[in-house]
């Protein structure tokens, strides 16, 4: 094992504040795919003017999350996959310490490093089963993930890699942690679309988390859950509109539209708008 049979994958979407911090911090693997959801031929003529190695891809449609990372894992020619989020910086040594820990436990499916918040503090191990990961930064295996479907296409942001991780654990496979290899992680800040980015996160947010519980749970106890929040959230909208929070009454309406949406078994319909050059 060695670097070289290692990609790094990265889905781009409006991603130019923060894309050249994170091809910045990664020292040690060459092999880089960039799939671009927002069809960004201006990124794309900046990225190759910098790093011409860069196979990168742009898509005319918003694929989402997950989905354009399946292309990205289609098009590798590498056993391994790192994934990450364009929003993500290595530390120093982050990858040297995935590879040492992938030659001591040879045989997974994802290997996550960690970032400067706190999901892993549970772990008392450097490296560690986990039962997920968080889906920001995770090396891959190739040929597992391929096996159990790779990314659910019905998902188009969020809960993609709790999905993932869930169908691996159900299938037997093996996920890890490694303390000793580390992220930061800017958290949100993956596209500079602004607002229109917060009212998207919110509804897929919501949608995601009912599809989720409707794939895995009872279906009536997933129905009174949701219905039941959607009183609250209704009570947010009201308090924020009679406040003339304008923003926060469009953010909660978009988390009540994603979870009666997903509910009544809608697809995930929703895309932010955005300018296309």
């Amino acid at each position: 094992m060695n670097y070289n049979q290692i990609t790094v994958g990265i889905v781009t979407f409006k991603s130019e504040n923060v894309i050249f911090n994170c091809l910045k911090s990664i020292k040690k693997i060459k092999n880089i795919i960039i799939f671009d959801n927002s069809n960004d031929k201006e990124l794309e003529i900046k990225i190759k003017k910098k790093y011409p190695k860069i196979k990168f891809f742009l898509s005319k449609k918003n694929l989402g999350y997950g989905v354009a990372n399946n292309q990205i894992i289609k098009k590798s020619k590498t056993p391994y996959i790192f994934i990450l989020s364009p929003d993500v910086i290595l530390k120093k040594n982050c990858e040297q310490n995935l590879l040492k820990s992938v030659k001591k436990i040879k045989d997974f499916s994802i290997l996550a490093p960690i970032s400067q918040y706190k999901h892993y503090d549970l772990y008392k191990e450097d490296l560690s089963e986990a039962e997920g990961v968080q889906g920001f930064a995770m090396l891959i295996n190739k040929k597992k993930i391929i096996q159990i479907g790779m990314f659910d296409k019905n998902i188009f942001l969020y809960a993609e890699e709790k999905d993932l991780c869930r169908r691996l654990r159900l299938n037997q496979q093996k996920i890890y942690i490694d303390k000793k290899a580390k992220v930061f992680h800017l958290s949100a800040k993956s596209s500079n679309i602004g607002f229109e980015f917060d009212k998207c996160r919110n509804w897929h947010f919501m949608w995601s988390q009912v599809y989720y519980d409707k794939k895995y749970f009872n279906i009536m106890i997933v129905y009174i859950k949701f219905i039941l929040l959607l009183f609250p959230q209704l009570l947010k909208i009201i308090f924020y509109a009679i406040t003339f929070n304008k923003n926060e009454v469009i953010n909660k309406f978009m988390r009540f539209s994603g979870t009666v949406n997903s509910l009544l078994g809608k697809k995930s319909w929703y895309r932010p708008k955005f300018k296309s050059y």
